[in-house]
């Protein structure tokens, strides 16, 4: 089996099954990968011999985004995923973080650049004329290096819900390593089409969609993500595969349900961050499994969940992930249920998820020192995600470590919160998270998105929760904002932070709060 991208690569280079569909062109494999030839071939013999060899993509998820990660692969040096969500000064931080001489752009992106002061980078318009001969003119490809298991194969950086970005050294032997695994797990074949409609510059896309796609042989179909246009995609190219990060599972269901929505060729759907909900409202309407799991961008933690895993759990962790308080750097005790389901020692239960072991996979983020050493602090690697687990090794999260409330002087996480006003079913979408209380500590908030044309009222959301048993009665929002959308990273995750920053008055849309030890809510 191939260890490296570069050897998985040229394996393919003569095979004449579809590789990529796009709108109605479809290449072979043979077909694409001669066109990532002839661009490694072009950039390496562009660069600076005395420079890293690193060459950014600030590009949507494209044929030319695919050409760009073959690219690299096959010449050997190190492709920088630029986040295309990011603007001005925090774009031009990443890409000179990044240590880019090359940058790759295209027509819908190049506008980002202007005004931005790069030192050093080339910047190509993949889109242009000058593109186009510079492939053209191309000689013969001698690779920038035979790569090794451990080498770099490509910079992720990590999404921002909790601070800067940071560039994630993921080597190639993680690429061949995830794909196999998902490819052997979901039997994907070369007959299979794999949609990529997650950003191709993140680690889902890279590890669950087009890893597999390689791995397998089997044809990707790059997109942009919509909810309204995903049933269309999956008929159009016949997808059977597709991989998600975050909440498009929940903006899908969030559309009308059609009679005919099961009338598709999907099998699978694979990713993390779903709710229970929506795993089986998805796999019900569209007539497709959805497994989902946790993994961490770094790959350092890896959480996979089995056929009988309990409702809210996402799975039993990999041989070294555990639960530690972060303060005494000691294993958390056991989870312990109450009669009616509730968390009864979430103090002593809930800490953070770490690997025991150390970094596993984790090369370490390129150009920063000091957060490495952050996440490898005492011979393990701290995920910043809090969780709890129970006597059977179920783990449950809980939120990040900034989701930590202090509520008349109990500590209460976010996520189990979450869960439960989730199983209200006008609800598409919740974020629990921290405000101040007017005299100490926290007060809880939700922010919380309705489906399409649902209707809830004040009086029936204190209704709901008085009728949940496992919601202890300080986990009760005292602000509820009925918003039209969350905050988002280009990964689909909730930016809590700039809720937290908008307080409990954002200003906008439909705002409900109970006074202390009241269980009725106004509107504000």
């Amino acid at each position: 089996m191939a260890d490296t991208v570069q050897q998985l690569l040229r394996e393919r280079l003569e095979d004449a099954a579809p590789a990529v569909k796009f709108g109605d062109q479809v290449w072979t494999w043979q077909e694409h990968l001669d066109e990532a030839t002839r661009q490694a071939a072009a950039l390496i013999g562009l660069a600076d011999p005395r420079r890293p060899l690193h060459v950014g993509t600030l590009l949507g998820n494209t044929p030319q985004m695919l050409a760009a990660m073959a690219a690299a692969g096959l010449g050997g040096y190190v492709l920088c995923g630029i986040n295309n969500t990011r603007r001005g000064q925090a774009l031009a931080r990443d890409i000179v973080k990044a240590d880019c001489q090359i940058l790759l752009t295209d027509s819908a992106h190049r506008k980002l650049l202007e005004g931005l002061e790069l030192p050093g980078v080339q910047v190509f318009d993949v889109d242009s004329a000058q593109w186009s001969a510079l492939l053209a003119s191309a000689g013969n490809l001698t690779p920038h290096r035979e790569v090794a298991p451990t080498d770099t194969f490509m910079l992720i950086f990590t999404s921002g819900t909790s601070g800067e970005p940071k560039a994630v050294q993921v080597a190639h032997m993680m690429v061949p390593f995830a794909g196999v695994a998902l490819v052997d797990r979901f039997r994907i074949t070369a007959a299979d089409v794999c949609y990529l409609s997650m950003p191709l510059f993140h680690s889902n896309a890279l590890m669950a969609g087009w890893a597999v796609a390689v791995g397998a042989g089997a044809a990707m179909a790059p997109a942009t993500f919509s909810a309204s246009g995903l049933l269309d995609d999956l008929r159009r190219y016949g997808v059977t595969y597709m991989n998600y990060v975050g909440k498009p599972l929940a903006y899908v269901l969030a559309t009308t349900e059609q009679p005919d929505d099961h009338d598709n060729p999907l099998r699978v759907a694979f990713g993390n961050e779903a709710t229970d909900r929506d795993i089986a409202e998805f796999g019900r309407r569209f007539g497709c499994t959805v497994w989902d799991g946790f993994g961490s961008t770094e790959g350092a933690v890896i959480i996979t969940r089995e056929d009988d895993c309990p409702a809210g759990s996402v799975g039993r962790g990999f041989p070294g992930v555990a639960i530690y308080d972060p303060e005494t750097r000691q294993e958390c005790a056991t989870a312990v249920f109450d009669e009616s389901g509730a968390l009864a020692n979430p103090d002593a239960a809930i800490g953070e998820i770490v690997n025991t072991t150390g970094g596993g996979l984790f090369g370490g983020y390129y150009n920063d020192a000091d957060a490495t050493e952050d996440r490898l602090r005492h011979g393990m690697y701290w995920s910043g995600d809090l969780g709890y687990r129970d006597a059977d090794g179920w783990i449950y999260l809980a939120g990040r470590t900034a989701d930590w409330m202090r509520v008349d002087g109990e500590n209460m996480a976010a996520a189990p919160i979450e869960r439960i006003i989730g199983r209200l079913p006008q609800v598409n979408q919740v974020a629990v998270y921290p405000v101040p209380d007017e005299h100490v500590g926290d007060q809880v908030m939700a922010a919380v998105v309705l489906g399409d044309d649902a209707e809830l009222g004040p009086v029936e959301f204190a209704d709901f929760l008085a009728a949940q048993s496992d919601l202890s009665p300080k986990a009760w929002p005292r602000h509820v904002w009925i918003a039209d959308e969350l905050p988002a990273t280009a990964t689909n995750k909730v930016l809590k932070r700039e809720l937290i920053n908008q307080g409990a008055n954002p200003g906008k849309g439909v705002l409900w709060t109970r006074a202390a030890r009241a269980r009725s809510y106004q509107i504000a």
